[in-house]
């Protein structure tokens, strides 16, 4: 399934009908982008560029806040979906009195997007909220990654930022430490994404986001080339999903339990792809529960 496809689903070009055991249609895209869209409480720049930016969602009270850190996907390429596919999950922790950083970074389609431009973007998104944090009442203390699709992939590479080569331009000094990962639908073995044809995001897009003319274009960009990561991870996904095999999955979960990770891989019920960041779904209360779990032990 090439990444044309996704795309006309997020544009608004309803998905066929995929009836589950009890006959209820599964979520397209316009069934969560055409409902009223909340707002953050601020929009912060971390570079000059107007895709380097995050929206900060605070809750009422003196704080400190608990942090999520939110990754949003669409295949790496902005021209499917910016950080404003995540508002409603945002809206929806904010209210459960959680802040969130959701960032946005350039994707492969756009100038200085790819390698390194797009991880370097990541980064430097997740480094710019320990700035913040003082200002507006944050507790740092335990920082939850939450990605979905594309994004869950690079909510992962962010916790496993601290293993990467130091010869790599992506190498950091003092990245910020996440203490768990919650992946929506996620694609963390680009490995295995290039060459899964039947992936929603398709083939081509990696090589234009690991880049070339380097001996191992993975090695500091494929989450389990970075395991193990030393972090707990929770990945949320449903056999419905007609983006994300449900493979991917399962496969990354064995390789980062063979490398010592602690992994967890949740299937909720009736769950294609938008049901993961849809706040009223069974998906979206599974994955919220953990991460308030995580946040208020």
């Amino acid at each position: 399934m090439p990444s044309a496809l996704l795309a006309a689903l997020l544009l608004g070009t309803p998905a066929p009908m995929v009836l589950t055991a009890i006959d209820r249609p599964l979520l397209t895209w316009p069934d969560l982008t055409k409902r009223r869209r909340p707002d953050p409480d601020a929009t912060i720049a971390y570079g000059p560029d107007q895709l380097q930016q995050a929206d900060l969602w605070l809750p009422v009270g003196p704080g400190p806040h608990p942090v999520v850190l939110m990754v949003h996907g669409g295949c790496w390429q902005t021209k499917i979906a910016d950080r404003r596919l995540m508002d409603w999950i945002a809206a929806d922790l904010r209210s459960d009195g959680v802040a969130v950083w959701n960032i946005d970074y350039r994707g492969v389609d756009r100038a200085g997007g790819g390698y390194p431009g797009t991880f370097s973007d990541v980064a430097k998104a997740a480094d710019a909220l320990r700035t913040h944090a003082a200002a507006h009442r944050l507790d740092m203390r335990r920082v939850v990654a939450v990605g979905h699709s594309a994004g869950g992939h690079l909510a992962l590479w962010l916790a496993g930022r601290r293993k990467l080569p130091a010869t790599s331009p992506l190498h950091g000094s003092d990245p910020l430490p996440i203490a768990q990962v919650v992946s929506l639908g996620g694609l963390p073995d680009l490995e295995a994404t290039a060459t899964s044809p039947d992936n929603g995001c398709g083939t081509d897009v990696v090589a234009r986001l690991v880049g070339s003319g380097r001996a191992d274009p993975y090695a500091d960009t494929s989450v389990p080339r970075l395991l193990p990561l030393g972090v707990p991870q929770h990945l949320v996904n449903g056999r419905e999903d007609r983006i994300i095999p449900f493979r991917m999955a399962t496969d990354y979960r064995a390789r980062a339990r063979a490398a010592g990770d602690r992994v967890t891989l949740h299937v909720p019920p009736r769950t294609g792809h938008v049901e993961l960041i849809a706040p009223e779904t069974a998906a979206w209360a599974q994955a919220k529960r953990l991460i308030l779990k995580e946040l208020r032990p």
